[in-house]
C-alpha cells in the first residue's frame, strides 16, 4: 500500500514599496491619509500581512488617531503649546547654525521638537486586504512646519496575496 501523497504549496511573502505626496495648506495640520493608503494596499494585492506607513521628513509625522474635527483642533493646539512656534530655538539662529542648511531654510525648530513626540511611521496589520484599524482609528500625516511643502509618504506592504 502506497502512502498518500500530500502537496505543499509554498507561499512567498511579497514586499512592495509605494508612495504618494500630500500638500498641506497650514501648520500644524492633521491630514487623513487612510483612504489613500488603502488604495495603495489594494494596488499591492496583499491580503494578509502588515503595512509600514512612513514619512520621509523630520518636520512631518505619521500618527493614528480619531478624525473628529474638534479633537483635531485640540491636537493642533496641543502641539503649539508643547513647542510654540514663537519660542527661541538655537536651530533657528542662522548666525550660529552651520549644519544642514539649505537656500530656502526657514526657522522651524518648533517643528523638529514637536516631531520628537510623534515619530515618522506607523505599522498596521492587514486582514483581507484592508488596514486592521479600530472603529475610530485613522492614519494621519501631521504637518508641523509650514504649508505648501510637498510631503512624501512611503507605504511598504509586507504579506501574502
Amino acid at each position: 500500500m502506497k502512502a498518500p501523497t500530500s502537496v505543499h504549496r509554498m507561499v512567498r511573502p511579497q514586499v512592495q514599496t509605494l508612495s504618494f505626496s500630500v500638500l498641506p495648506d497650514r501648520a500644524p495640520q492633521l491630514i487623513d491619509i487612510t483612504e489613500k493608503v488603502e488604495q495603495l494596499i489594494a494596488q499591492a494585492g496583499v491580503s494578509s500581512g502588515f503595512a509600514v506607513v512612513f514619512c520621509r521628513h523630520t518636520t512631518a509625522a505619521i500618527r493614528i488617531n480619531e478624525n473628529e474635527p474638534l479633537l483635531l483642533s485640540d491636537m493642533e493646539a496641543f502641539l503649539e503649546r508643547v513647542a510654540p512656534r514663537e519660542h527661541n530655538y538655537r536651530h533657528n539662529d542662522f548666525s550660529i547654525r552651520t549644519h544642514n542648511m539649505t537656500e530656502d531654510e526657514c526657522p522651524n525648530g518648533h517643528a523638529h521638537c514637536q516631531h520628537l513626540l510623534l515619530g515618522a511611521s506607523e505599522i498596521v496589520p492587514l486582514q483581507e486586504g484592508r488596514l486592521s484599524l479600530g472603529r475610530w482609528q485613522r492614519l494621519f500625516l501631521v504637518e508641523l512646519d509650514r504649508p505648501g511643502r510637498e510631503r512624501e509618504v512611503l507605504v511598504q506592504v509586507f504579506g501574502c496575496a
